[in-house]
């Protein structure tokens, strides 16, 4: 047997390990009971609605950092809902959420998708959506019940789609679009302002082979059915279920216009032409009174060399000086025979005037 001194001094030495046993065994402890206290509730829950998500699963995903209330909730509504899917899996909705997906939204929209009998959607297919983007419990909702589109749209800067018949006579027009969500084109597919744009082009299509707009007024429904049959829905996310003529007025009367536009536009070819054609007429009546000058000027110079010719003539005695008073004398004959006529045809154009 030990002495009572000895067994003294090999207590404390033999107490230290059991002391750091113990705080590790109370740390431990802590640890597993803040992790029941905290988890506790979400396991229960699970096993209880058959979600089965085990306790170390929860641990998992606080390690990993994922709302474990949402993992759980979203289990519990797919399981309780009936959702037989077998992708919808603790793993898959994870992974959708560590994706950055909306885990709540997507199982809300397989719920709706399967209430509502008439769609088909898969969890990959909700996830793909909802990961591109798209709000996938609205577009199933929008699936069971269509929206209306107004074109086009409020607030735009045309309040009516303007087009033009045959007979020049303009209308304005305003549809509503009814449209389903197409949710197999949701990825990739044309958006709402593609369905808007083909079909203002539509309408004004429709309204331009008119060849009356009086048949359009009577009839508006020709203009929705040319625009049905072009199948404008194609490669977008929508599939169109009616289009509806809401607002039809007449405007103006385009092809009166456009004549008239036409008319004066023709009548400044024509005055420009006039015009080039008085410019030329006055060019060449400058260039005629211009010749007439040049020839009295060759006149004058005629004029001027037949005193030289009558002078040379006498000198060489050709010319005597009795053929040259004759000459005078018919000279002075002849002007006053001019001038006995221009006086009597002065006399005859007054009588005439008094008369």
């Amino acid at each position: 047997m030990l002495e009572p001194a000895l067994l003294a001094q090999e207590l404390p030495n033999a107490t230290v390990p059991i002391l750091i046993g113990a705080l590790v065994l109370f740390a431990g402890m802590m640890v597993l009971l803040f992790v029941f206290a905290s988890y506790f509730g979400l396991w229960i829950q699970s096993q209880l609605t058959g979600a089965n998500i085990s306790i170390f699963n929860l641990l998992g995903m606080t390690f990993r950092k994922v709302n474990a209330r949402s993992i759980v909730r979203s289990k519990i509504m797919a399981t309780q809902a009936g959702l037989e899917d077998p992708e919808i899996t603790g793993e898959a909705l994870e992974a959708h959420y560590l994706a950055g997906g909306n885990v709540q939204q997507v199982i809300r929209a397989l719920i709706a998708a399967k209430k509502a009998k008439t769609i088909s959607l898969t969890f990959r297919e909700a996830t793909a959506i909802d990961l591109a983007g798209r709000d996938v419990l609205e577009s199933v909702q929008t699936s069971v019940y269509p929206k209306v589109i107004d074109c086009p749209p409020r607030g735009s800067v045309k309040p009516s789609l303007d087009a033009v018949a045959k007979d020049g006579i303009q209308l304005k027009v305003k549809a509503r679009v009814t449209v389903r969500a197409n949710l197999q084109q949701l990825i990739g597919g044309a958006t709402e302002e593609t369905i808007i744009a083909r079909v203002g082009e539509g309408i004004v299509s429709a309204i331009g082979s008119a060849t009356n707009h009086k048949a359009v007024l009577e009839n508006p429904d020709v203009i929705s059915k040319a625009v049905l049959a072009k199948r404008l829905d194609s490669q977008t996310a929508f599939e169109i279920v009616s289009i509806d003529i809401a607002d039809i007025d007449v405007g103006a009367n385009i092809g009166a216009r456009l004549q008239a536009d036409q008319a004066e536009a023709d009548t400044q070819v024509a005055r420009a032409r006039a015009e080039g054609k008085r410019a030329a007429a006055v060019a060449e009546e400058q260039e005629m009174q211009a010749k007439i000058e040049e020839s009295r000027a060759s006149l004058v110079l005629a004029q001027a060399s037949v005193p030289e010719a009558m002078a040379e003539a006498f000198r060489s005695g050709n010319l005597h000086i009795l053929d040259y008073y004759k000459l005078q004398n018919v000279s002075a004959d002849t002007e006053m025979r001019k001038t006995i006529a221009g006086t009597g045809r002065h006399v005859v154009e007054t009588n005439y005037g008094k008369d």
